[in-house]
């Protein structure tokens, strides 16, 4: 009976582990998700020959048509 409780204490510290790593890593991406957003559309206007418009927050920048001068 004693080993029957040890591999239900692994399951649960395996399962205690991938718990927290997935919440940290849900953590980072809320937190960098506008910057990387910010960079994709940053270079997909420079392919695209528009300018890059920067939002108030992260994550809200877009492209415009230049300007002719």
């Amino acid at each position: 009976m004693k080993s029957l409780n040890t591999k239900g204490q692994a399951l649960v510290e395996y399962v205690l582990i991938v718990t927290i790593i997935s919440v940290i890593t849900i953590a980072i991406v809320n937190y960098f998700g506008g910057y990387v957003k910010d960079s994709i559309t940053k270079t997909s206007c420079s392919l695209v020959d528009q300018e890059y418009v920067p939002g108030s927050k992260p994550g809200e920048g877009e492209c415009k048509e230049k300007k002719n001068e």
